[in-house]
């Protein structure tokens, strides 16, 4: 890859980008269930995109040189925090998502307890792998426990039992990911209190929904700053807010609690660095972009698209449940559902391929610790006016994958789950690629359910090493002929 020689015109430029966006999935149109969330409003989408141009070159690093990030920051917070049960002491920080909100919210439990040699957050097993990243980055150890496995809640008896002199943190979903379900934050939070502890609340993928779901009804747990013991929260603005990628907010009960996020080093011979977040320079496009969202939408705009999205929610799971073959996991709150089959030999990994081929985007999520292999599906306003054909192909795709049943060799996913991951050498690692259908240089084939099956039957940890090598090769400069032209 070379620079071209003169520089290219912008048409040019942009045609060429078009041209490399041909093989994405849909981020629009409702057909993607997963990493994208459409609320169907083409005039916020356009907003959105305006008002993140307008400060895409302004500079958050110094909040005095550009007051105006400043004056939207504390406006963009304290719209959540007010929506949230917090109140006049309640102070926070805009993020570029939720790993950073959660990597903060971890960097804070440790340095806010310096005492605390080797500190340990527990963790249900259905919590954001992003918490296990935080504590690997921060050097802290997580403590994972399983979670009652038919609602999928975290199991307040087990997280009991994990505390120890070092817990430095616990941890809650609203919702889960996977599942879709609240835990019990109002127990977890009281033993939390109880033990002295901060209790974090991961409301990323579902707090800015809730209330407005339960406002239009629906039975939903507390989880949010007016809970006890509740110190800190995690919402994403550019999930269900349908802010522009790159807007999260980090909630903290009082700025005790927020002040170990901070970083500041006076010890070089520049500026004193002083950060709220992970970043330093950052754009104030996310944060313009959210701030004329929350703005454009307003309240009564936002409960009309839960509206929407709750009887889309409610609509799938009541056909989901009507098709043979399938089940519903737990009881969701949230507009996320989770698929599991309902009868042997029912490949749901197959049904995802089906799905995809029927111009459907779900994500396959493998069996871990006795929960079951499931489909994901991630409803937002825009899946209103899709439900009926989503169903309907749905059916078709639970048919075929039970005709074609299961593409997986045996003797070879007993084999791979025989194997020590930590024994294997980097160079014998590559050679599981090509058995995973992962070439080098060559894209995700057209059918997955082989991969998956196979990814599923490795421990854990040789999962991660073979995607790691798989991720190296992804990102490599491309040296083709026609790549070093443009």
């Amino acid at each position: 890859m070379t620079l071209p020689s003169s520089g290219l015109p912008p048409a040019q430029v942009l045609a060429r980008l078009d041209e490399y966006r041909a093989g994405d999935l849909p981020a629009r149109g409702g057909r993607t269930f997963a990493y994208v969330y459409d609320a169907g409003r083409p005039d916020i989408d356009a907003l959105a995109h305006e008002a993140y141009a307008a400060m895409l070159d302004v500079n958050g690093l110094d909040p005095t040189v550009f007051p105006s990030l400043l004056r939207l920051e504390n406006e963009v917070v304290g719209i959540t925090a007010r929506h949230l049960g917090g109140d006049d002491a309640t102070v926070g920080s805009f993020t570029s998502g939720g790993t950073e909100s959660i990597l903060l919210a971890v960097k804070a439990a440790r340095d806010g307890a310096p005492e605390v040699e080797q500190p340990e957050i527990v963790l249900p097993v259905t919590a954001h792998a992003a918490f296990q990243k935080a504590a690997h980055y921060f050097g802290l150890t997580p403590v994972l426990v399983d979670v009652d496995p038919k609602t999928f809640r975290a199991d307040v008896d087990a997280i009991r039992a994990a505390i120890t002199e070092r817990t430095v943190l616990l941890v809650a979903s609203a919702a889960s990911y996977a599942h879709g379900v609240v835990d019990p934050v109002e127990d977890i939070a009281a033993l939390a209190l109880e033990r002295g502890l901060r209790c974090h609340v991961d409301g990323c993928i579902g707090a800015w929904l809730l209330p407005y779901f339960r406002r239009l009804g629906a039975d939903v747990p507390a989880f949010d700053l007016s809970v006890p013991g509740v110190t800190s929260l995690s919402v994403d603005l550019h999930k269900y807010a349908y802010a522009a990628k790159g807007a999260s907010v980090l909630l903290f009960r009082d700025a005790s609690y927020r002040r170990p996020s901070y970083f500041a080093c006076a010890d070089w011979t520049g500026y004193t660095m002083v950060n709220a977040t992970v970043q330093s320079t950052k754009s104030g496009g996310p944060l313009a972009g959210a701030w004329a969202v929350l703005q454009a939408v307003g309240d009564e705009g936002y409960l009309e698209l839960a509206r929407q999205t709750l009887s889309a929610t409610r609509r799938l799971i009541d056909g989901a449940g009507r098709i043979a073959g399938l089940r519903v996991l737990g009881e969701p709150e949230m507009a996320l559902v989770a698929l599991a089959a309902d009868e042997p030999g029912l490949d749901v990994f197959a049904v995802c391929d089906e799905m995809a081929a029927r111009g459907w985007y779900v994500q396959a999520q493998l069996s871990y610790r006795g929960l079951p292999a499931s489909i994901h599906l991630t409803v937002t306003a825009s899946s209103d006016a899709l439900v009926d054909a989503l169903l309907a192909d749905l059916a078709a795709s639970v048919d075929a994958a039970r005709t074609a049943g299961s593409a997986a060799d045996p003797a070879m996913l007993a084999a791979v789950a025989e194997l020590d991951p930590d024994a294997l050498p980097d160079d014998v690692l590559g050679t599981l690629l090509p058995l995973a259908g992962l070439e080098p240089g060559g894209g995700l084939p057209e059918r997955m359910a082989p991969i998956n099956a196979l990814m599923e039957a490795m421990p854990p940890r040789l999962r991660e090493r073979l995607l790691v090598e798989y991720l190296g090769m992804l990102f490599t400069p491309d040296r083709s002929a026609h790549a070093q032209q443009s």
